[in-house]
């Protein structure tokens, strides 16, 4: 049941971005987002992506693995964009 709602919580928390990036991929419009909080936001998903791999915790790994390409794209839109 732990790993479940891991696994569960993963796949939320990755998908929440998704939305965001097609919209700004999309509308190629980033006004309405913070540079910072995503530059901020990117540093602390990788730390939780290598406290996962050190706990070799799969739900952690996959989560923000899945989450740093959808950040960088963001980022990358974002410094692109103004």
């Amino acid at each position: 049941m732990t790993e479940w709602i891991g696994y569960m919580a993963a796949i939320l928390t990755t998908l929440c971005y998704v939305p965001q990036a097609v919209h700004i991929i999309y509308k190629r419009q980033t006004a309405g987002i913070s540079l910072l909080a995503y530059l901020m936001l990117f540093v602390g998903i990788t730390l939780w992506l290598i406290y996962g791999l050190l706990l070799a915790n799969w739900p952690l790994v996959l989560a923000n693995g899945a989450v740093l390409p959808l950040l960088i794209t963001i980022i990358v839109m974002k410094v692109r964009l103004g």
